[in-house]
């Protein structure tokens, strides 16, 4: 797998404003994040959102966006445009669901799936949200804290806990 890009921002630009315009919060490009165990990637509009947020931090496939921007032919937009914090390549995120993992030694646990919302269709394009259905990414809890990089990484699936009797 390789970490492509890395995004954080200080506000939430789409998540809970139904009903009402988006704010404008800027999406920072950055090398390299934070995460803090049970609270998420500090400095993102997720951090202490509430206990045991299952979005501490979001993954998205940079396969997924390259075939969302030829299907809708994207010339100007990065994959940023989906809000998610980290851009992936080379790995199946939907298979990380329910599973405990580590990348760069920080250990999560795969929660559900980022399901597409309707605020795509504006910030992207028009059909994204239809595009993005049962792509829209991987949601996950923060499970150790350390580092997590632009680079080249490894996802560590963890071993099963065997209990004997």
């Amino acid at each position: 797998m390789i970490i492509r890009q890395i995004f954080i921002s200080p506000g939430h630009n789409y998540f809970g404003h139904h009903g009402r315009a988006p704010d404008d919060f800027p999406l920072v490009e950055v090398e390299q994040v934070e995460c803090v165990a049970g609270h998420g990637i500090r400095g993102d509009r997720f951090y202490d959102y509430h206990d045991d947020y299952k979005g501490q931090i979001t993954f998205f496939s940079l396969e997924v966006f390259d075939r969302l921007a030829a299907h809708f032919a994207l010339t100007k937009k990065s994959a940023g445009a989906l809000r998610r914090n980290v851009i992936v390549s080379g790995v199946e995120l939907n298979d990380l669901i329910g599973e405990e993992f580590s990348i760069q030694g920080v250990r999560l646990r795969g929660t559900a799936h980022c399901k597409p919302c309707y605020w795509l269709d504006q910030a992207v394009a028009p059909g994204t949200e239809k595009f993005l259905q049962g792509n829209g990414g991987l949601r996950a809890q923060i499970l150790s804290d350390g580092v997590i990089a632009v680079g080249d990484a490894q996802v560590m699936l963890s071993a099963p806990l065997l209990i004997e009797s």
